[in-house]
């Protein structure tokens, strides 16, 4: 979907970072208030300020203090929880954040080739089963990728990282970062039917000198919100996988990684 009128559209900003004045303190405000020069209505969870608990715990799944004890099977009672309104008000409320975005940025700095833990347990706690994948009650369609609940939604990964700009590449040593950030890119928001956007990476964010070039380049890319073209991951239900979702055997034969899953 290529939005090009920006009126009624909203972006939701997700963002890690302890420090309100550091780097990506920065580039977090410079980047929202382009947003919102561009004329869309722009929300926040900046979740550090918020104090995010990262943990699922049982009360994510409606289990409730003083109840008989029993087992937290996480997945079907969070899904429970969910489908009941039994959730904790303050994952409703990224849910409702969510659910009002017509695309998504999540900015992050590159911890261990991973995201921040106050960040993976957002998502932990937010994509819960009935609310970003699943299957629909009354029909059994399958939710995710082309079927998945945000189909018509973007997202954008903001990152900055130690590594120097060739680390990153095809044959850098730390690896490509498309590679790097599969499991987010194609786990979490293809999976769930997002259109997912080539992510913007600043290396050596450790050795900035010129902070306004780093800048204009992320304005250019949030410029493209709406009408970059996003990575052509494969859907999932027209034939290029197996039931077991495994690449069928005449798509690519003999190659392997996390490539085969883009389209030619």
């Amino acid at each position: 979907m290529h939005r090009t009128d920006t009126t009624a559209s909203t972006v939701l900003w997700i963002s890690a970072h302890p420090e309100p004045s550091s780097l990506n303190g920065s580039l977090r405000r410079d980047g929202v208030e382009h947003l919102c020069r561009l004329g869309y209505t722009v929300v926040e969870s900046d979740l550090y300020a918020m104090g995010w608990d990262p943990v699922v715990r049982a009360p994510d799944g409606g289990h409730v203090a003083g109840d008989e004890p029993g087992v937290f099977r996480v997945s079907i009672d969070t899904r429970d929880a969910y489908i009941s309104g039994t959730q904790p008000a303050e994952i409703v409320d990224e849910q409702a954040k969510l659910r009002r975005a017509d695309a998504v940025v999540v900015q992050f700095p590159l911890w261990w080739y991973g995201m921040p833990a106050i960040l993976k347990g957002w998502f932990d706690r937010v994509f819960v089963s009935g609310f970003a994948f699943g299957s629909d009650p009354a029909t059994g369609r399958r939710l995710r990728f082309e079927q998945g609940p945000f189909v018509g939604k973007r997202a954008l990964v903001v990152t900055t990282l130690g590594d120097r700009p060739h680390a990153i590449g095809p044959r850098g040593k730390s690896g490509e970062l498309h590679e790097l950030l599969f499991g987010l890119l194609h786990g979490t928001f293809a999976y769930t039917g997002m259109s997912v956007l080539s992510p913007w990476a600043l290396p050596s964010a450790d050795r900035i000198t010129d902070y306004e070039r780093a800048r204009d380049d992320l304005r250019r890319r949030l410029d493209g919100l709406f009408t970059d073209e996003p990575i052509p991951y494969r859907p999932q239900f027209t034939g290029d996988y197996t039931p077991e979702w495994e690449l069928a055997p005449h798509v690519r034969p003999g190659e392997h990684g996390v490539r085969v899953h883009i389209e030619d």
